[in-house]
């Protein structure tokens, strides 16, 4: 049974603009500690991938607090929800802390998919109850 739907579509280049304002302090507030190490070595190979990298996350995190009904409110957090991928590359939600015992406590399972385009990044998340 559907428990909640989220989407999300972001301003890549809004991304880019808190980027440059608040430089890695942004980075380390949105994104999980692997999410930081997949970014950096985006980064390096092409600036631009890296920041459509942090753009999905930031997006597909939005998009899962809006499915869950919490919005950025405990027990939701940046750091709490993971984005990460399969060995195929499909993109997974990967919880942690108090996220994930609540999360597992009401019995929630969420698929979440990612995209990128130009000048935006998109997410899109179902949760279901078991």
């Amino acid at each position: 049974m559907i428990y909640g739907i989220g989407t999300d579509i972001c301003d890549i280049r809004r991304i880019e603009a808190v980027l440059e304002r608040q430089g890695e302090r942004f980075v380390r507030k949105v994104l999980s500690d692997a999410e930081i190490v997949v970014w950096q070595k985006r980064s390096a190979r092409w600036p631009q991938r890296g920041m459509r990298f942090l753009a999905t996350r930031f997006s597909a995190k939005e998009a899962f607090s809006k499915a869950i009904g919490l919005g950025m409110r405990m027990p939701m957090t940046w750091r709490g929800c993971e984005i990460g991928n399969l060995p195929s590359g499909q993109p997974v939600i990967v919880l942690h802390g108090e996220l994930k015992t609540w999360f597992e406590s009401q019995g929630l399972r969420a698929h979440v998919t990612v995209t990128d385009e130009s000048d935006y990044a998109a997410s899109f998340v179902v949760v279901e109850r078991d």
